[in-house]
């Protein structure tokens, strides 16, 4: 199980943790939503829950717990700006398709 960050995002975990004056790194999860049927959930994690990983890159880190680790194995979370929108993006080779508006997704066929 894998999931890597670039050096943008990895920067900008840093920057928000750096800002926020504490936090161990960034949480992502999946939960169940939208018109395609998952959508990421991120937030900053203060400290390790029971059912989670940590994945370190680029001296940063991601704690994602065990269901949503099944749904974003493999996965390369990066920072992009587009436009005025600066915004965590999941580059997930587990995702079938997403809605038109880009917020949830569907799985391929036997994923988790």
């Amino acid at each position: 199980m894998s999931i890597t960050l670039t050096g943008a995002a990895a920067k900008q975990v840093r920057t928000q943790l750096e800002k926020r004056g504490k936090g161990l790194g960034l949480r992502i999860g999946v939960k169940n939503v939208g018109c395609s049927g998952f959508a990421y959930t991120y937030e900053i994690a203060d400290e390790l829950r029971d059912d989670e990983r940590i994945f370190e890159d680029h001296d940063a880190k991601l704690i994602v717990d065990a269901k949503s680790l099944a749904f974003i194995d493999g996965a390369r979370i990066d920072f992009v700006t587009e436009g005025l929108k600066q915004a965590f993006k999941v580059e997930n080779p587990n995702v079938d398709s997403t809605c038109g508006c880009g917020e949830s997704f569907n799985l391929k066929a036997g994923v988790a």
